[in-house]
């Protein structure tokens, strides 16, 4: 499948995002990238769905690499310039095997499809479908990482700026440390060293997933980096502009000894769920039927409920998680299959919502602002509609377009019947 293709193979932005193309690049180039697999937005979406097919020749092409596994977002307009969504799609870290791979890409998919990922596109004025693909490739366990600016970030002084902590660059990244902070210039002069304050490390886990170990006051103050090691970053730094071009903003590790390129791009201003099982036919019949109890869809017939449910994806959410935030721009409508989740409002529970339950449908219509907060009391399981999906169906079928309207109307009625006898 040329949307499944090695890493150092992964040439088109357009499929498999900068993340995928840049590190392919650096494999060609000579730089040390681990070895990995790039998927497609389009591949990562037909897993999400639950096609078998896609399952399949992803599964085959991930058993090559050794496990465990990082598998990080790639999306298509990422990383750029002017716009980064560092922080809004995910990264999973120390995916066990193969077999907690359709989890992570159906988690990633949906991270993509977030209310916060959909705000913060309309805020740069990237407001289209999201494609997002993924790198998969086997993680390291570093005894230290971090980041490297070929450039100073705050000066633009022509000098390179190392942040380091020890474990995995996570820490540095998500900013649970002070690291360590070093300014080399391009002679491979150490102009300053700086302590930072390195409470914690994270770490994989045997059995998946990552933890954050307490260090000793001794080992937190002590600097992580030696002469040896700055030297070989300045030469990654130096061969990365060669490679990339300037302002490089870039992500690496040493582990066993060996210094290694995670990603590089421009200089910007838990438990995993189970695999949820493709859709029967008995599946879609039911979530069909479930959906007759949307006032929406309520007057839409038997097929034109399960040309929408076919659309489904499954996600999960842990207990205590936020599903939707009040006032953030509205992305997918859930029907809620299990668990239970509670509504509020300015800070106030307005109800409780179970199996057969859903929210968010006028997201699908009007693009505006959650108007409430939904959060998992419990392990959730919900069936999501995106708009991205939704749309096409209903722009060719003017069928089920005109029964939506009707249905639009209906509530516009009973509103303005209430707000005249009130």
């Amino acid at each position: 499948m040329k949307e499944i293709v090695p890493l150092e193979r992964a040439r088109e932005a357009a499929l498999f995002g900068s993340k995928a193309v840049g590190l392919g690049a650096a494999l060609g180039a000579g730089l040390p990238v681990p070895p990995g697999v790039a998927l497609s937005g389009s591949v990562v979406e037909r897993v999400a769905a639950g096609e078998q097919e896609a399952i399949d020749a992803v599964t085959e092409a991930v058993e090559r690499l050794a496990t465990p596994l990082a598998v990080r977002s790639s999306a298509a307009d990422e990383d750029g310039a002017e716009a980064s969504f560092a922080g809004q799609h995910l990264t999973l870290l120390n995916v066990p095997s193969v077999d907690e791979l359709v989890p992570a890409l159906t988690e990633i998919w949906w991270s993509a499809n977030s209310d916060s990922a959909i705000s913060y596109r309309k805020r740069v004025g990237l407001f289209t479908r999201p494609s997002v693909g993924v790198v998969v490739q086997t993680l390291l366990d570093p005894d230290v990482a971090g980041v490297l600016f070929t450039e100073n970030p705050v000066t633009h002084a022509d000098e390179r700026v190392v942040e380091a902590s020890w474990g995995l660059g996570e820490a540095v990244v998500a900013g649970l440390v002070i690291p360590d902070h070093f300014r080399i210039d391009r002679s491979g002069t150490v102009l300053e060293r700086k302590p930072g304050r390195k409470q914690l490390a994270i770490r994989p886990l045997p059995s998946g997933g990552t933890v954050e170990e307490a260090l000793s006051d001794e080992l937190g103050k002590r600097l992580c980096l030696d002469d040896e090691r700055l030297g070989a970053l300045e030469h990654l730094a130096t061969r990365c502009e060669e490679v990339y071009g300037p302002g490089r903003d870039v992500e690496w590790a040493f582990a066993d000894g060996t210094l290694y390129l995670l990603q590089c791009r421009a200089v910007t201003t838990t438990g995993r769920p189970k695999p949820a099982p493709p859709p029967t036919e008995n599946g879609i019949a039911d979530r069909a039927a479930a959906l007759k109890a949307v006032p929406l869809f309520a007057d839409l017939d038997e097929n034109e409920r399960e040309q929408i449910a076919r659309l489904l994806k499954q996600r999960r959410f842990a207990e205590g998680e936020t599903l939707i935030r009040e006032g953030t721009q509205g992305a997918a409508f859930f029907l809620i299959e299990a668990g239970e989740a509670t509504v509020t409002v300015g800070g106030e529970q307005r109800a409780t919502l179970g199996p057969g339950d859903y929210f968010g449908e006028i997201a699908l219509i009007d693009e505006g602002p959650r108007s409430a907060t939904v959060s998992a009391r419990t392990t959730l399981v919900c069936h999501g509609l995106t708009f991205w999906d939704f749309r096409p169906l209903v722009e060719s079928n003017g069928a089920i377009g005109w029964k939506l309207l009707a249905a639009m109307v209906k509530k516009l009625r009973e509103a303005e019947l209430r707000a005249h006898t009130s």
